[in-house]
């Protein structure tokens, strides 16, 4: 049973189709799920919802979505500086003004998580769980340097077996993890990676029973016209410059105009 996890759009319309052709090369994907944020910080939040609507993608609420849907004060995005902070604000308001209602209220129907039995509820066989940020709330970063203690906790929260994977996103940085036979992956960004890599970011998942197998697949896309919408919408040039180096200026940069 493959399975392709996609998580953290972030209305980069261009990005997300390039990672749904790669994923419809692949003839052996049985389904795709998604991990939530679906807008902000891009240009075409109610395109994308509607693509995944299109497609039949199930997947569950980011931050992102569930603050839009709720009109939250603010987006539960974390910043590391005041000019940060400063963008995330406009980035927020310009997803609130922009959004239709149609994709607010697909946003607000976006469960919290997902329990994924590809075998049947009718065998004991591995389970998929799907948060954002974790089985607790979707604003925790899971970042790699969580120890595996943190990992067993979170596993408790949703009664995590070995053999079973835990799949999230939040951070835009892809890593995976074993913990006592259990799977933690974290499937990084497909539209605002921020790794140093400013490629697409997914992950196929290869579920079995008695084992399971996890491969981060990044995919090259027309970065250029996601800056173009980017900069027809109004929004400002730090969010281009942060897409062409996937979020780090001195790594794999991709191509300028």
């Amino acid at each position: 049973m493959r399975i392709a996890l996609v998580s953290d759009i972030h209305a980069n319309l261009p990005a997300l189709d390039a990672v749904l052709a790669d994923i419809d090369r692949r003839d052996d994907v049985t389904s795709v799920y998604h991990a939530g944020d679906l807008v902000g910080y891009s240009s075409s939040p109610n395109e994308v919802v509607a693509r995944l609507r299109e497609r039949g993608i199930a997947g569950i609420a980011g931050n992102y979505d569930s603050t839009v849907a709720t009109d939250h004060a603010h987006c539960g995005c974390r910043s590391e500086s005041p000019r940060q902070e400063e963008l995330a604000h406009v980035s927020y308001e310009y997803t609130r003004k922009t959004v239709t209602p149609e994709t607010k209220r697909a946003l607000g129907a976006l469960p919290f998580s997902l329990d994924v039995r590809p075998f049947g509820g009718h065998a004991a066989g591995p389970r998929l769980v799907i948060v954002h940020g974790t089985p607790t709330l979707n604003t925790v970063y899971w970042t790699e340097d969580r120890s595996d203690d943190f990992c067993r906790k979170m596993a408790a929260v949703v009664a995590l077996k070995s053999g079973d994977v835990l799949a999230f996103g939040h951070t835009h940085k892809p890593w995976h993890r074993v913990v006592d036979g259990m799977q933690f992956v974290n499937t990084g960004s497909v539209g605002r990676p921020k790794d140093g890599d400013w490629r697409a970011s997914y992950v196929l998942l290869d579920l079995q029973q008695g084992s399971s197998s996890v491969e981060i697949v990044r995919v090259e896309y027309d970065v250029n016209a996601t800056i173009a919408g980017l900069r027809e919408a109004g929004l400002p040039d730090e969010f281009a410059e942060f897409l062409r180096t996937g979020g780090v200026a001195t790594q794999a940069a991709a191509p300028s105009q």
